[in-house]
């Protein structure tokens, strides 16, 4: 497909260099990181997808816990993509890097054999559609059984984390971040088709309460 636009998609942050770090101090990236990859629980046989890649910090883990697993990562942002790119380099078999949106990856990667997708920090940054369409694409990109995994902002349950997500809400708007917020997810997710909708984890950070996902295609 064509290369995105810089005008179509909110930047991971406003300096590159600066969103890894971001994402470790204000998400606790530490903790659901490794949740989410035990939730993943890859496997050899596995082709698993990462929808919003970002720098490829997630699929490393991934990499580095099954080598064997075949990965691919989707992102929108030819700059971080790069990034990923650098950060992901030297694996075998090397993980493939495709540029996209959630809502295109049922055609990036139709015939693939996807067993699981992931995505991380990617649906608060969307508008409502956008979470359903990219939802929904995702759910068509998997083989019947296979799963979906998703850490995100989710619902805000108490006064202290409404107040900590307003740091979130200032900069990446409160119209595409307020859905996390009241748990618009696993709505999303039941309407547009999985099965066996949870939320797994819930951790509480400095910048409100992050939420794990998980999903099946039946």
């Amino acid at each position: 497909m064509a290369e995105p636009s810089a005008r179509d998609f909110v930047p991971a942050a406003p300096q590159l260099w600066t969103y890894d770090a971001l994402s470790f101090l204000l998400t606790k990236a530490r903790r659901w990181r490794p949740a989410l990859l035990a939730q993943l629980s890859p496997t050899p046989e596995d082709v698993i997808a990462d929808i919003g890649c970002g720098t490829g910090t997630q699929l490393r883990l991934v990499a580095r816990a099954c080598p064997s697993a075949t990965l691919i990562g989707i992102d929108p942002d030819a700059a971080i993509r790069r990034r990923a790119g650098a950060k992901l380099a030297g694996l075998t078999p090397a993980v493939e890097l495709l540029p996209g949106y959630a809502r295109n990856a049922a055609d990036l990667l139709r015939g693939r054999g996807v067993t699981k997708v992931l995505s991380s920090l990617v649906f608060h940054q969307v508008p409502l559609e956008e979470k359903r369409a990219g939802l929904a694409a995702m759910r068509d990109s998997l083989r019947p059984g296979g799963s979906l995994h998703v850490a995100d902002y989710g619902l805000q349950r108490t006064a202290k984390m409404r107040k900590r997500f307003r740091l979130v809400q200032k900069g990446d708007g409160f119209d595409n971040t307020e859905p996390n917020a009241q748990g618009v997810l696993p709505e999303l997710m039941a309407d547009v088709g999985f099965d066996r909708v949870e939320e797994t984890h819930v951790f509480e950070t400095v910048s409100g309460s992050m939420s794990i996902y998980r999903a099946v295609r039946g």
